[in-house]
């Protein structure tokens, strides 16, 4: 249980941050407006959340190793992590100007990625630096395309 509580927890925090803050600053840079970045955390909150949940438990049930207990155990931790973990991301969003609160937000969640990540490198034996820059670098396109992506939308449909 211990194995598929990790799974879900990783999954759901690594999926929460990167999803997010890929939205987040998409979003922002499309429309500058606090209203649709915080409708689309929660989106990510519920829908993705439980997407991201199912898929693990798809995942895991066609691995046929796990038991139940250990699919629900993944399935659970992942809908937790990933649903609560992105509603820490409409924190700063509700108390900062929004432009603040993008900044905080890419801190908050490149910060648990590379704590994630290097947490991850340690307990396989693998050098941190080059799994945190791994991830990290995943992250950064991630962000960046999307950041173009809202401003090509914006100039296009606006």
């Amino acid at each position: 249980m211990k194995d598929s509580l990790r799974t879900g927890i990783t999954f759901g925090l690594t999926s929460g941050a990167i999803t997010t803050l890929g939205l987040m600053v998409g979003l922002h840079s499309g429309t500058h407006s606090r209203l649709v970045v915080i409708g689309g955390i929660l989106t990510i909150a519920i829908a993705d959340a439980f997407s991201d949940a199912l898929g693990i438990h798809i995942s895991e049930e066609s691995e046929r190793v796990h038991t139940t207990t250990q699919i629900w155990g993944s399935t659970l931790a992942t809908f937790l992590s990933k649903f609560f973990f992105a509603l820490t991301f409409a924190v700063p969003v509700i108390f900062f100007p929004l432009t603040v609160a993008i900044a905080i937000s890419l801190v908050w969640g490149l910060s648990i990625l590379t704590l994630l990540s290097y947490l991850l490198a340690q307990a396989q034996g693998d050098r941190p630096w080059k799994v945190v820059g791994e991830h990290l670098l995943i992250a950064i396109i991630v962000i960046t395309f999307t950041h173009f992506l809202g401003d090509w939308i914006s100039s296009v449909l606006a």
